[in-house]
């Protein structure tokens, strides 16, 4: 049985994490909000990042360290990226408590081993490893080690690497793995996000298979679902206006309550298998077969005097063609149920 918090994958649905990521432009009173909004907009729980600069890669500008290739940051290097992205610290506390008091659901994404002891004071329900994150094999390791459900994007990931993360979790001891399935660009082109790889996945790995959506719109999360995934991840911003490094590929508070409510309808058309069963009120409308006109016992039933009709509390009418050119063995009235 997988957990996230409270909420209990195998029986609680879809669980929705709306990402902040640097949605919050640098303003703790908009990060609060943010978390507000994605309450609101149906979430199950608001995801952060936990890094600094400087934990994450070096301030230099030698061409290894400058972003091109077509992105939304190209000239940058790494290091103002992040600079400009991160979530301060020292706001931690205050938007986990926040969270707690509007009863949503909050974790994040540490990116070293400081990190993860910060965010253990804090208390996490779990832990997400990003995509670009997993090679880190000793973070991985470390983050295991807590015991917390741990969720991992597989975007730029091979697959012996996937393979070797989910060994070193179960060495660890944890076996609460989720896999994302993600496409690692920003925004990710529909033509790429491959979804038939969601239920590929659960067959070859046995476990929880989600969706981490770059995507512009709600089209690939839903058909994630449909596919199989039993968590959404979703870059979130209150409103596009604010800007920001992600806020391109981010998805408004009103979009995101669109895409949870056509989740939760999902959720509502593929639940259960019918087998072929249908219950009694439902087939009290099929047809059967009924008298259409009075019978006197010894008469010939004819198309005349019996007849499929609805509803359906007579006999099953594939006896119809059989009993036609029989005699009637008792009288019978127009309106009776046929029955021999």
């Amino acid at each position: 049985m997988s957990k996230i918090g409270n909420f209990n994958l195998d029986k609680d649905g879809i669980y929705i994490i709306a990402e902040m990521s640097a949605n919050h432009n640098g303003s703790l009173q908009t990060a609060l909000e943010t978390i507000k909004a994605a309450k609101e907009s149906g979430a199950n729980a608001i995801k952060l990042q936990t890094y600094r600069a400087d934990t994450i890669t070096l301030n230099s500008h030698k061409n290894d360290f400058m972003i091109d290739g077509g992105t939304l940051w190209d000239g940058k290097n790494l290091y103002e990226l992040y600079e400009e992205a991160y979530t301060p610290w020292e706001w931690h506390k205050k938007l986990f408590e926040y969270a707690r008091s509007i009863n949503i659901d909050i974790f994040s994404s540490p990116f070293d081993k400081s990190a993860v002891d910060f965010l253990e004071t804090l208390n996490p329900s779990a832990y997400k490893i990003a995509s670009f994150e997993i090679s880190d094999y000793e973070l991985i390791r470390y983050v295991a080690s807590k015991h917390k459900p741990i969720i991992i994007s597989t975007g730029i990931a091979l697959k012996n690497e996937i393979e070797d993360v989910i060994d070193i979790c179960k060495s660890e001891g944890n076996e609460e793995i989720i896999l994302l399935k993600c496409t690692s660009e920003y925004p990710a082109p529909l033509s790429q996000a491959q979804l038939r790889t969601i239920p590929l996945m659960q067959k070859e790995y046995g476990l929880n298979i989600g969706f981490s959506d770059h995507t512009i719109g709600s089209t690939a999360a839903i058909v994630a679902v449909t596919l199989g995934a039993k968590v959404i991840e979703k870059h979130f911003i209150i409103d596009k206006s604010i800007g920001g490094a992600d806020c391109e590929f981010s998805m408004n508070a009103k979009d995101f309550r669109i895409m949870v409510d056509s989740i939760r309808e999902c959720e509502q058309l593929l639940d259960g298998i019918d087998n072929f069963t249908k219950e009694k009120s439902g087939r009290r409308f099929k047809r059967s077969i009924y008298v259409s006109k009075d019978i006197k016992k010894g008469e010939l039933l004819t198309e005349e005097n019996i007849k499929s009709v609805r509803p359906g509390y007579g006999m099953h009418p594939k006896y119809l063609h059989k009993m036609l050119g029989t005699k009637s063995l008792k009288d019978y009235k127009f309106g009776d149920r046929f029955e021999l």
